[in-house]
Parts: C-alpha cells; structure tokens; sequence
C-alpha cells in the first residue's frame, strides 16, 4: 500500500514528526520533491534532527529510503547529512535515483545573484539553488545524477550550458564567469562519494509494489506552496500536491490509496507572499516563542517565521488540492496558553465573504474573517487518550474538522514521537 504524507498550509506543519511516527509501519519511505531548501525537524529516543535532504524514515532499521527522481538533489548537503547520522549512531538505508537530478554550484549562484538583484521585490528564497534548479531541469540543461558518471558527455554539455550561465553572469549580474572545468572538479568528489546509494529506484519500487510493502511518500513544504494551486508566484518551484507523488518517486498513480494531509492548529509561514490571518508584534512574538519544539524559526535558515490564527478558507482549499482521506492536526499544546482563540473562517473583500479560496491578486486584498472560540489554558502535553483532553481541546479540534471536511485522525501535543494521540 503506498501513503502520502503532504501539508495543507505554507509548509513547516509537521509532517517529518508524522512521518517518523507512520515509517514504523512501512518498508520504504520516499522523498518525491523539492530540495535541501526547508527542513523536518524529527524528536526520538536517540535526540533531535534536522533532516534537508533525507526521508524521514531513516530512524527505522527496517525501513530503505530513498531520494526519488522529482528532488533536487544538493549532494554535498546529502553527504553532510549521511555523516552527521552515523554520527549520533544512525546508520540509515539509503538510496539514491540514477534519474534525480543534481542541484549544481551555479544554481546556488544564481538564487543568490537573483535576490540580491531583485531587492525589495524578491521572493524570500532560501538562496538554495532550488528555482534555478527546476528552470534549467524543465528547460532541458539539467543534469541527471547518471550524467555525471559519464565525464566526457558531461564536460561537453557543461560547456554549452556555461555558454549561457557566464553571459548572465557578466552582463546581468556582473559576477565572474565559470569554467566547465571547475565547475566539474567540484561536483567529481561528490558524485564519487554518493556512487555508492545510486540505484534504479524505479524499478526497486516496482519489486516493492509487487511484494506488497507498505510504501510512505513524503511531501516538503505545503499546498499553498505549490507552484499551480498556491499563492502564486510566492511559491516554491516544484508541485507540493500528493498527485505528484506518483511522478516525483516512481508509482502509478493509483497505487497512492491514503493522503494523510498534515495541518498546523495555527498558521506559519516563511517567505513573502499574501498571508491572510497574520498577526504581529507581540501577539505574534508570544505564539513563534511558544510553537514548534523550539520555536517557530526556519529549520533551514533560522529565520522567524510569520504567525497567524488557524485559517479554515486556505486549510480546507489545502486538504482538497491535497486530495486529503485523513488529517494529522499538529502543534495543539502551544496553544495552551490561550483563553481565548481566534479562527479564521472567511475572507472579506470588496464587501463579500468568500468561504472559497481565491487567486492571488484577490487573495492580497482579502482580510480575515475571525470567530473566537474558548480555550483551554493549560497544558496538554502528556496526555495520550482524545477523551482525556480539556473539553474546550475537544472542541477546537472538533471545529477545525467540521470546518476542513476531513476526518482529524491524529493530534500531536508535543515535538517527541510518542507525543501524539490517535483518534
């Protein structure tokens, strides 16, 4: 059986801890899409992790994960990684898709040059190579990991790609020019150390289908980060939907029977773009301090991320382009120090209120709608039965599924991997 893991908001909801919980029970865990340019953040017995590049699964002896075709493969912040696991004693089963292809050192160039070139108009990227990385693999001048064991083919092409990159690069830019040659003797050691986890992936899923195995895929980022139904152009450059799963790992897309989509008890987000249930200064400064496990700052970049109310317009619009069959609600014990909580639950805009989410020129002049529900102030961190939380919990909890349409399977109140009730 294959299952998605997706999230329903702007990304960083949680859905590393789900996953880490819901790997138990598979045998193969799966990145299917974007790069080292956001992080999971995964609490267990042998201490806390920031994952970029690998699955999640990684935990589980028993589980083999694998970077599938549709990520953009950062290897030398995949390497880092590997070590810094076997480190703390985690000794992962790794493998890498000959398809995937690699995020090269002028990508990351060219996501920096580019910011800084935009100023106050830029996209709040994480200057990762990741737009730069999807432009050149859509406009056929990528790299397939494969492409870079054969050196000959591989110099040849760099040469013509460089003949494009340095005129940017000198006359956009004004940055010096690269040589293919340099270029290809930083990514040689790399290639040579990850040669030992490229597999066809492909057809290792195919055998895995076959033998029945319980298959995880695992999402970065969140619906409203998606590049077609997100607050475009404020947008990541790959499709953040379940429905690319299929392609970005590897499996047909029926095999993809269950979405559990991952929704944050509040909203957060990083980077620019419209965000209608904001909240700021210290009402907003109260809630980052007291959300996520440390914080509510970027696993990736450190950066605070803006805080707003639960948003019922935009999550119930995430778990439908989700395809969501269940929800994992997360982060519901920072809210315990609340007494009372306001939801988001419509947009007004030009005297109208729209339940439906709208495209993003409308969605920047829309303002929140907002019900203020009791909380519960206290904390319920602990607690591992649903009929053991504050009845005001309950409530809440309640609120946001009838609100969604989704049934709430699951609620987190607490980062560690027990910390999680099912209901």
């Amino acid at each position: 059986m294959v299952k998605a893991i997706v999230g329903a908001n702007w990304g960083d909801e949680g859905k590393g801890k789900i996953t880490d919980v819901l790997a138990a029970n598979s045998e193969v865990v799966i990145r299917f899409q974007g790069g080292s340019n956001a992080g999971h953040t995964i609490i267990n017995d042998m201490g806390r992790f920031a994952l970029h590049q690998l699955p999640s699964g990684v935990f589980y002896p028993h589980v083999t994960n694998i970077i599938g075709n549709g990520v953009a493969l950062d290897l030398e912040k995949f390497l880092k990684e590997v070590e810094s696991l076997k480190q703390a004693g985690v000794a992962p089963k790794l493998l890498v898709s000959d398809r995937v292809q690699v995020v090269m050192p002028y990508h990351v160039l060219f996501d920096q040059y580019e910011e800084e070139r935009l100023g106050g108009r830029s996209f709040g990227s994480t200057k990762s190579g990741i737009a730069p990385f999807y432009s050149d693999k859509y406009a056929k001048i990528g790299f397939q990991l494969s492409e870079l064991f054969d050196e000959e083919y591989a110099m040849d092409k760099l040469e013509r790609v460089l003949a494009v990159k340095n005129v940017l690069l000198e006359h956009l830019y004004h940055k010096p020019v690269l040589s293919a040659k340099e270029v290809f003797e930083q990514i040689r050691p790399l290639r040579d150390a990850v040669a030992p986890y490229v597999a066809d992936t492909f057809q290792f899923l195919r055998q895995a289908r076959a033998e029945g195995k319980n298959i995880l895929l695992e999402g970065q980022l969140g619906a409203m980060k998606d590049p077609d139904f997100g607050i475009y152009p404020m947008v990541t450059s790959s499709s953040t939907l379940a429905g690319y799963g299929s392609i970005g790992a590897g499996l047909p897309p029926y095999e993809i029977k269950d979405i559990v989509c991952v929704v944050k008890a509040y909203s957060s987000a990083v980077g620019a773009g419209a965000f209608v249930s904001e909240i700021f200064g210290d009402e907003a400064q109260e809630l980052r301090i007291r959300g996520g496990d440390k914080g509510e700052f970027g696993a990736t970049t450190g950066r605070p991320r803006r805080m707003g109310w639960f948003d019922c317009v935009a999550t119930r619009y995430g778990v439908q382009a989700q395809g969501a069959t269940q929800v994992a609600l997360t982060v519901v014990d920072a809210l315990g120090y609340l007494k009372e909580i306001p939801v988001c639950v419509g947009y007004e805009v030009d005297g109208k209120i729209l339940k439906d989410f709208p495209t993003t020129t409308t969605l920047e002049r829309c303002k929140p709608v907002l019900k203020v529900l009791p909380g519960w102030n206290c904390d319920i961190r602990g607690i591992t039965r649903y009929e053991d939380l504050p009845e005001a919990c309950r409530n809440y909890v309640e609120f946001i599924e009838k609100e969604i349409g989704v049934p709430v399977t699951m609620v987190s109140n607490g980062p560690g991997r027990e910390e999680i009730i099912h209901r």
